[in-house]
C-alpha cells in the first residue's frame, strides 16, 4: 500500500477545514454576523446566513468523507461565488486582495475534486476515477 493513495484523502481534510471552521463559527456568532450582514444591507441577512451555514457544513463532511465529492464540491462552489464578490471586493477595500485570491484558490480546488474524484481512500470508493455528476 502506498502513501500516495492516501494523498487525496490529505487535500480533501486540508480543503474542508476552513469550511468547517466558518460554519461552526458562524453558528457560534450568529447574531454578531447576522447584524454584520444586516449593516451591509443584505436582503434577509438570517435565511442566508442559515444557508451559508448548512452549505458550508454539508459540503465539508461530504469532503471530510468523500462522499458525493463532485456534489460537496459544487455546494462549496455555490456558497463562495457570492461570498467572494460580496466580502473580498478587493476593488473597493485593496487589503481584501489576498482574500479574494483564497477563495479563487479554494474554487480552483474544488474544480479539481470534480474532476478527478475523491480518490480511493473515500466513501465513493477506490473504483471512482471519473465524475458521476
Amino acid at each position: 500500500m502506498s502513501f500516495t493513495r492516501y494523498l487525496p484523502l490529505f487535500g480533501r481534510i486540508c480543503l474542508c477545514l476552513i469550511f468547517f471552521y466558518g460554519s461552526i463559527s458562524n453558528f457560534l456568532e450568529f447574531n454578531q454576523t447576522k447584524q454584520s450582514m444586516t449593516e451591509m444591507e443584505l436582503p434577509i441577512p438570517a435565511v442566508l446566513l442559515i444557508g451559508n451555514i448548512v452549505f458550508q457544513l454539508v459540503g465539508a463532511i461530504s469532503l471530510l468523507l468523500g462522499f458525493k465529492v463532485q456534489w460537496g464540491a459544487i455546494i462549496l462552489i455555490v456558497f463562495l461565488i457570492p461570498t467572494t464578490l460580496v466580502y473580498h471586493d478587493f476593488w473597493a477595500k485593496p487589503d481584501q486582495i489576498i482574500a479574494f485570491l483564497k477563495n479563487i484558490g479554494l474554487i480552483g480546488g474544488l474544480l479539481l475534486l470534480i474532476q478527478t474524484g475523491a480518490g480511493p481512500v473515500s466513501l465513493d470508493g477506490e473504483n471512482r476515477n471519473s465524475p458521476s455528476i
